[in-house]
């Protein structure tokens, strides 16, 4: 799995919309679509902020800890 499948995934999973998720950490939904799209690569900030609004580490986000 990629990040974008990674972040889709658990924002579906936490019940989040693109719309919720953007407003939480300050970008628009079209930005949370383009992530998960993979048209788009988050900055570190934005990746630090998604982790901690779905409760997901960083690292697993990111699918680093995947074999």
């Amino acid at each position: 799995m990629n990040f974008p499948q990674k972040l889709k995934e658990i924002r579906i999973k936490r019940g989040y919309t693109q719309r919720q998720l953007a407003k939480s950490i300050g970008v628009t939904p079209a930005t949370i679509s383009r992530y998960e799209n993979g048209t788009r690569k988050p900055n570190a900030i934005v990746i630090r902020n998604l982790a901690i609004i779905l409760e997901i580490s960083s690292d697993e986000l990111l699918c680093m800890n995947e074999n």
